[in-house]
């Protein structure tokens, strides 16, 4: 079978012309099951173009997409003992970093930058739940201290993409010692007078939405996003109650009050800006075009009826 699949077919297809097509060609919509042709996708930052639907994307694209001409300096995140526990489940902690490191090309979840966004300096600060599920740990912590830190001894707000299932297990209390540690350097910068935006991306869930991911001056939802501490399923099972349709979901949260705004990704650039515009105290031409770019916060009629 092995000479037949290695060595028949390949000469058949050579001899009719055929090529292999890439698998990823084309990328199928999780809700309403359209295939979307993966160059449009990317052209519209992965949004899709029918149903809305909000993909994932990688920190590196996030950045890019966010900064101005996708141009921005990579702020180094500090180095950190690997594996302070000497973890080991189905296999060890330093096997699992080493595999996430290769799929992802990061050193860890935590990628940020300093750039500008319609001019204006900012920092950013992205989570990426492609590696062990955005859980925050000593390295994600180290790096998100130290985007704050950066922000305010560059006098510039700071923004942060949230995406994250929680606190890293394999790291313990260690895990959960970050969320007091990004805490305080998050205060530093409020006493600095500086601003602070958190857009929540899906899944924001566990131990970030308990610090850092909730204690922005605005909170912004992209569209869709999973937003809360446990899951749906274990608040089920704890209240034995059914649930609201779309409970935790970025629209059910901004219309009890728990999210801001939810604005597309494709609209979030230039909300932010304005946003930091206004709280920065920028010129009033930023104000009046404010009411016309921002996207309706008006809730969606099946939202209210199920309120």
């Amino acid at each position: 079978m092995n000479w037949i699949t290695n060595y028949v077919r390949p000469k058949i297809n050579s001899m009719l012309g055929r090529r292999e097509m890439p698998e990823n060609l084309w990328i199928k919509d999780p809700e309403t099951g359209e295939m979307v042709f993966h160059k449009d996708l990317e052209e519209n930052q992965y949004v899709i173009p029918s149903s809305g639907h909000h993909m994932r994307i990688s920190a590196k694209e996030r950045l890019k997409y966010f900064f101005d001409d996708g141009r921005y300096d990579a702020i180094d995140n500090p180095k950190v003992v690997t594996d302070p526990l000497k973890f080991r489940d189905e296999k060890r902690y330093v096997e699992r970093l080493r595999e996430y490191r290769t799929k992802t090309g990061q050193d860890d979840t935590v990628l940020s930058g300093t750039g500008t966004i319609e001019g204006l300096p900012i920092v950013a600060t992205v989570q990426d739940f492609a590696f062990m599920g955005g859980s925050l740990g000593l390295a994600a912590g180290e790096a998100i201290v130290k985007a704050f830190e950066t922000a305010v001894a560059r006098h510039c707000p700071l923004v942060l993409f949230a995406a994250s299932g929680g606190a890293r297990m394999q790291e313990g209390t260690l895990s959960l010692m970050q969320l007091p540690r990004t805490t305080v350097a998050l205060d530093r910068l409020k006493e600095a007078g500086l601003p602070y935006i958190v857009v929540l991306t899906n899944p924001t869930t566990g131990g970030v939405t308990a610090s850092y991911a909730m204690l922005g001056d605005v909170h912004i939802a992209e569209p869709g996003a999973l937003i809360g501490f446990a899951g749906p399923r274990v608040i089920e099972q704890t209240i034995r109650e059914k649930l609201p349709e779309g409970f935790q979901r970025a629209e059910y949260l901004m219309q009890h009050g728990m999210v801001d705004m939810v604005v597309s990704r494709l609209e979030m650039k230039k909300t932010v800006a304005r946003l930091l515009k206004i709280m920065l105290k920028a010129p009033a031409d930023a104000d009046a075009a404010l009411s016309s770019d921002l996207p309706s916060q008006k809730p969606s009629p099946e939202l209210a009826t199920e309120a």
